[in-house]
C-alpha cells in the first residue's frame, strides 16, 4: 500500500533514481520584516565560516535581514581579543540602524525560527540569562555575569542604544585589560541596569531545555561552542559576585577540567598531522577517559539522588540485578522518581541482560550508552553481537583505556580503537582523525573510514558494510499490507524541536536500548508505508527490511549531529546502495515539505547481509583467539 505524504496528487514512493538531494532542496523563505536586524562576524577558518554560511542562509529563509561579515585576525591576536571587537561591532550596527531592532547571534549557534516573542519584544534589552538558566537561579548568587551574550536583542529606545554605546566606550578605554566582549556588557549592565527595562528569554526555548509538554514556549535556539570559552578561563578579567571584586576564575575550575583546557590549547596550535597524533595518544592511554569520565548523567534533584542513580547504572553494567533493584527501591524510597532516573533504570535493566545472557567468557565491547534509556543505534552493536557469539558481553566505555582484546562495531567511535581492538562495521563521523594503526580490522562501515585507516599506516581494508544492517536478520519481517500512514522517527538531538506533522503522520522515538524494545520498533516500522527520518541508523534499518524512507535534516539544525557528515557517504558506498544517501534539509512544518520526492526505496542485497554477518563471526572467532592467549 502507499500513502501520500505531500499533496493528494503526488505519489509517496519512488524507486531509487539519480535525482540529486540538491535538485530537491528547494528553499522556503518567511515573509519579510523591516524593522529587525541580525548582526555577527566570523573569522576566516573552515569552523566558523561554515557556520556564518548556514546562519546566512537561515537568516534568508526566514526573512531577516543581517549583516554578517568576515574579519581577519591580525598577527599576535588570540581568541580572547577577537570577542572583544563584538562590542564596538554592535555599536556600530545599532548607529547604522537607529530604527531597527538589533541582534547578536554567535554565528555557531542555530535558529529555527524567528518568534514573535523575540521579533516583537517591548524592552530595552531582551536575552538568556548566564548559562541559558531558569529564574530560580536569577542574579549575581552563582554567577559572575547577568546575561548570556550569544544572543542579544537591543532595541531602539535611547535606555537600548546607551547601553550599547557605554559598552563600547568601555571596550575602547579598556585597552590594556585582557578581558572578553562579556566582561564589557556586564561593565554597561552595572552602570545602566536601574535605568532599563529588560526581558529574560525563557530557558525552555533553547532546544536543549525545551519543555513542549508542559509549556507553549516555542524553541528556537541551539548555542554553539568552539571550545574556546573553556580555555580562556582564569586567564581574563571577569567581574566578582553580586558587584565584588573580580580577577581570575582559576581557583575555582577543577584541577580535571585546567588539564583539559591546556591540552585543547596544546592540540589547535598543531598542525593537522601532528594534532591528530595527540588525540590518538590521549585516546590510547586513557586521558580522554579520565578528564572527561564520571560528568553527571543529567540526573537532577539532590546529590544523594544523583549518586544512586549512577550506581544504579554501574550496577547494571556489572551484571548485578539484584544491586539494581535494591538501588531503584532506595530512590523510590526517596520521593517520586523522574523521567531521568526511569531512563537510567531501564538502561541498566539492559546492561544487566546482555551482561547475563548467553554462555562463555564474557565479549568485552565498546559502545556508546548515552543518553538513556539508549540510542537505538548505538544499541544495535550489542544485540548484533549477542546475537551472532551467543555468549554475555561485557561493557567498555569507548574512551577507557584497555590493554587486553576487546571489540568495536556498531558507530562512529572509529577514533576510539586501540591497538587491542578487534574492529568489526565501526565508522568515523569526521574524516580529519587518525586511526590506530595496530588495531585487527575484519570490516569498516565504508571505505571512507577505510582510507582513513590506511592513511594513518594500518592494514587495507575491503570487508565493509554497517553491522546494523542485520536487523532483518536478527528479526525477520515480512511487509505486507501497510497502515496508509507515515512515521517520523527524529534523531536524539532533534527531540525538541517543534514539528509540525502533517495528518497520516505518527511520531516514534529512538530512544530504546533492550533487545525487546528493538524488536518492536522495527516491527512498528515495517507497518509504515513510508519512514521519515533524521537518524541514521533509523535509515539503515529501512534499507535491512526494504522500508521506503527519508533521510532528512531539519531547517537551521544542520550542524546539530556529530560530525561533517562523511558517515552518510561512508555507509551508503560500504552498503553497496544504488545511490549515495545524505540528509536533506527540511522545514519544521512538515506539511510544507515536498518528501515524496526523497522518499526511496532501497534494501541492501543478500550478498551483503552475508558479507557483513560473515565479518561478525570472524571478529567474534579472532577475539576468542586472543583473549585466550
Amino acid at each position: 500500500m502507499t500513502t501520500d505524504i505531500s499533496t493528494p496528487d503526488q505519489n509517496a514512493v519512488v524507486e531509487s533514481d539519480t535525482t540529486t538531494e540538491t535538485e530537491l532542496a528547494e528553499p522556503r523563505h518567511e515573509a519579510p520584516r523591516d524593522d529587525v536586524i541580525v548582526c555577527s562576524f566570523y573569522t576566516a577558518d573552515d569552523y566558523y565560516r561554515g557556520h556564518g554560511e548556514r546562519l546566512r542562509a537561515a537568516l534568508d529563509r526566514l526573512g531577516v535581514a543581517h549583516d554578517l561579515r568576515e574579519i581577519e585576525i591580525p598577527e599576535g591576536l588570540d581568541w580572547a581579543d577577537v570577542t572583544r571587537r563584538k562590542v564596538p561591532f554592535l555599536a556600530e550596527v545599532c548607529e547604522k540602524h537607529p530604527d531597527k531592532k538589533v541582534y547578536w547571534i554567535d554565528v555557531d549557534c542555530s535558529l529555527s525560527s524567528f518568534p514573535p516573542l523575540i521579533a516583537d519584544f517591548s524592552a530595552d534589552i531582551i536575552g538568556f540569562q548566564r548559562g541559558f538558566s531558569s529564574p530560580l537561579s536569577i542574579g549575581y548568587a552563582n554567577r559572575t555575569r547577568f546575561w548570556e551574550p550569544a544572543f542579544w536583542g537591543v532595541n531602539t529606545s535611547p535606555a537600548a542604544r546607551r547601553f550599547v554605546a557605554d559598552a563600547a566606550a568601555a571596550e575602547a578605554a579598556g585597552r590594556d585589560i585582557k578581558a572578553t566582549d562579556d566582561y564589557f556588557f556586564e561593565e554597561s549592565w552595572r552602570k545602566n541596569a536601574e535605568s532599563l527595562s529588560f526581558q529574560i528569554i525563557p530557558s525552555v526555548a533553547v532546544f536543549s531545555k525545551a519543555k513542549p509538554e508542559i509549556t507553549d514556549v516555542t524553541p528556537f535556539f541551539s548555542f554553539g561552542s568552539s571550545g574556546n570559552v573553556e580555555e580562556f578561563k582564569g586567564k581574563v578579567v571577569q567581574h566578582g559576585r553580586a558587584g565584588l571584586p573580580g580577577g581570575s576564575a582559576a581557583a575555582g575550575v577543577p584541577m580535571r577540567r585546567r588539564v583539559l583546557d591546556v591540552l585543547k590549547k596544546v592540540e589547535r596550535k598543531l598542525p593537522g598531522d601532528a594534532r591528530n597524533s595527540l588525540r590518538l595518544v590521549a585516546d590510547r592511554v586513557g586521558v580522554t577517559h579520565v578528564l572527561t569520565h564520571g560528568l553527571k548523567e543529567g540526573f537532577s534533584g539532590s546529590g544523594r539522588r544523583i549518586r544512586i542513580a549512577n550506581r544504579l547504572v554501574r550496577e547494571g553494567q556489572a551484571g548485578r540485578a539484584d544491586k539494581v533493584a535494591e538501588l531503584w527501591s532506595r530512590l523510590e524510597q526517596l520521593g517520586p522518581v523522574d523521567d531521568a532516573e526511569r531512563d537510567a533504570k531501564r538502561a541498566a535493566d539492559t546492561f544487566v541482560h546482555f551482561r547475563t545472557t548467553g554462555e562463555g567468557t564474557p565479549i568485552p565491547l565498546a559502545w556508546w550508552p548515552r543518553p538513556y534509556p539508549g540510542n537505538f543505534g548505538d544499541w544495535l552493536s550489542p544485540l548484533v553481537l549477542a546475537h551472532y557469539s551467543g555468549r554475555p558481553l561485557r561493557f567498555l566505555e569507548p574512551a577507557a583505556p584497555v590493554s587486553r582484546p576487546h571489540l568495536l562495531s556498531v558507530g562512529s567511535i572509529g577514533r576510539f580503537v586501540k591497538p587491542k581492538s578487534v574492529v568489526v562495521g565501526t565508522g568515523i563521523s569526521s574524516d580529519d582523525i587518525s586511526l590506530e594503526p595496530k588495531a585487527t580490522y575484519v570490516s569498516l562501515r565504508g571505505p571512507i573510514t577505510a582510507a582513513r585507516v590506511t592513511e594513518s599506516g594500518g592494514p587495507e581494508v575491503t570487508s565493509f558494510g554497517d553491522p546494523g544492517l542485520l536487523l532483518s536478520r536478527i528479526y525477520p519481517h515480512e511487509r505486507g499490507e501497510t497502515n496508509g500512514r507515515v512515521a517520523l522517527v527524529r534523531h536524539f538531538t532533534h527531540a525538541n524541536l517543534p514539528v509540525v506533522l502533517p495528518d497520516g503522520w505518527d511520531e516514534l522515538s529512538v530512544l530504546m536500548s533492550s533487545p525487546e524494545e528493538i524488536e518492536a520498533f522495527v516491527g512498528r516500522l515495517n507497518e509504515y508505508d513510508a519512514v521519515v527520518t533524521s537518524a541514521m541508523h533509523v535509515m539503515i534499518a529501512c534499507h535491512s527490511y526494504g522500508i521506503p524512507c527519508a533521510l532528512v535534516v531539519f531547517e537551521g539544525m544542520e550542524g546539530t549531529v556529530h560530525g561533517n557528515g562523511v558517515k552518510y557517504r561512508d555507509y551508503s558506498l560500504g552498503a553497496g546502495l544504488s545511490r549515495t544517501f545524505e540528509p536533506v534539509s527540511v522545514p519544521l512544518d512538515l506539511n510544507a515539505a515536498n518528501l515524496s520526492d526523497l522518499v526511496v526505496t532501497e534494501r541492501v542485497s543478500e550478498a551483503k547481509l552475508d558479507e557483513v554477518a560473515d565479518a561478525v563471526r570472524t571478529a567474534v572467532d579472532t577475539w576468542a583467539a586472543r583473549a585466550t592467549r
